[in-house]
């Protein structure tokens, strides 16, 4: 599978926690919102100039549109949407808006639609079609099912549907990468209003064609991760952990907080000495932790781990056995950090749907002339020795092996990528992972 084209933009710099929506109050001509926006465009090219060639940006295209722009904006409320919008063009996942103290009382727009809520279903796309991934709520009341496949939506064939809604979201929202892009709106992208509905024409299981209506309720938009788990899950605040069918260990890594490495211990210790172990770090939306710390986890007591960075042994109890990491395209941030050592650093293979997001860095903040706003950019990747040097953002952690899900395996409620890593755990991939548990003292 190749990676999914069209650089769009993601994450909405979490502006409905940032500021409460309602009327706009304008500030009499005492702003000079061009002046903000002129700085702006200059700081970020000195601050983030260096990922323009990697993000394919043409910022004197960006900044000769926005000038124009500030040029009509009239209100406060108008400059922070431009802001917003200004941001989404330097395809920087971490990018947002924060108010300074003279703009805490300023209101995003309210469109008059209240909030989002999802369909009830998360997608997927295998080659150039789309299929239900996961379904639940509304859609599966609606004759929904997994493996279904999406051949139109709102009339409109599901492809080009999805484009559009992910140009639409780029407007102001900023993605890191292309992958990113698509599989949020594959995602929390499918979020209207209560009350909304979805007009969709589905393949059933058998090929037939039927038409549907969704129409929105409570459901969810944040994905678990997986499309479905391997067993009965047990939990610590951010794992979920089982032991499969076939008895693989299963470690679903939901997020990465500083207290990862003792979450991590609870799970291993409860896990034993299986065989193989299956880190699902699908869904993780990052955190901040001890990276060597963590990583000595999986480094055999009184061994030290040099196939890259260095590690020592770490934690009372460590897994030296194989290991499989599960990647996709929605593991951002700390996730990415966390699962790409695996790879990057030779102890495990690394499999997904696409590489991770690739928003991954090191922040600054700029603020700007009017007291108004600040912003808060990338100014550095993280991780720069990813990548044969090039580092994370704006490319993400890219797996040994891309797998798309087999829709198959969806009507029957199975993880496809979960069945990939049994297989190679069952027979490892030597070649392409340095790490060999008998030569650290590791038996089963």
């Amino acid at each position: 599978m190749s990676i999914l084209p069209l650089r769009t933009a993601l994450l909405l710099p979490v502006l409905l926690t940032l500021f409460v929506s309602g009327p706009a109050p304008a500030r009499g001509g005492d702003v000079d919102y061009e002046a903000d926006i002129r700085f702006a465009l200059e700081e970020l090219e000195k601050k983030c100039g260096h990922f323009f060639k990697l993000k394919e940006i043409d910022w004197k295209k960006v900044s000769k549109a926005f000038v124009k722009d500030a040029k009509k904006v009239e209100t406060d409320s108008d400059h922070l949407v431009l802001l917003v919008r200004l941001l989404a063009r330097i395809e920087d996942g971490h990018a947002r808006v924060n108010p300074l103290e003279k703009g805490k009382e300023v209101k995003w727009p309210d469109d008059g639609k209240g909030p989002r809520v999802g369909p009830g279903m998360f997608l997927c796309r295998v080659g150039k079609k789309i299929y239900v991934k996961t379904a639940w709520s509304s859609a599966a009341g609606s004759g929904i099912k997994p493996g279904m496949e999406i051949v139109k939506i709102d009339g409109k064939p599901a492809l080009k549907w999805l484009d559009a809604k992910r140009e639409e979201l780029s407007d102001t929202r900023s993605f890191s990468t292309d992958h990113h892009a698509y599989f949020y709106t594959l995602h929390r992208g499918l979020a209207l209003p209560s009350g909304s509905r979805l007009e969709l024409e589905v393949k059933d299981l058998k090929g037939k064609k039927k038409k549907r209506t969704v129409t929105y309720n409570r459901a969810s938009v944040v994905p678990n991760g997986p499309a479905f788990y391997p067993g009965e899950i047990k939990t610590t605040k951010d794992l979920r952990y089982t032991t499969t069918e076939a008895g693989w260990g299963y470690i679903h890594v939901r997020r990465s907080p500083g207290d990862l490495p003792e979450q991590m211990d609870e799970a291993l210790g409860a896990l034993g000495n299986v065989p193989g172990l299956i880190l699902d770090y699908r869904g993780n939306s990052g955190g901040g932790f001890d990276h060597d710390g963590f990583m000595g986890r999986f480094v055999p007591e009184g061994k030290t781990l040099a196939f890259g960075k260095t590690y020592r042994s770490a934690g009372p109890g460590q897994y030296g056995g194989p290991i499989v990491v599960i990647v996709s395209a929605l593991t951002v941030s700390a996730g990415e950090t966390g699962a790409g050592m695996f790879k990057e650093d030779g102890r495990g293979y690394l499999i997904g749907e696409s590489p991770t997001a690739g928003m991954s860095s090191s922040k600054t903040t700029i603020d700007l002339p009017s007291g108004l706003f600040q912003l808060y950019v990338s100014v550095r990747s993280n991780k720069s020795a990813f990548n044969k040097g090039r580092g994370i953002e704006g490319i993400g952690v890219i797996p040994h092996e891309i797998v798309e899900f087999d829709p198959d395996d969806l009507a029957a409620e199975k993880d496809t990528l979960t069945l990939r890593a049994e297989a190679l755990l069952k027979k490892y991939p030597k070649k392409e992972v340095p790490y060999d548990p008998a030569k650290f003292g590791w038996k089963k």
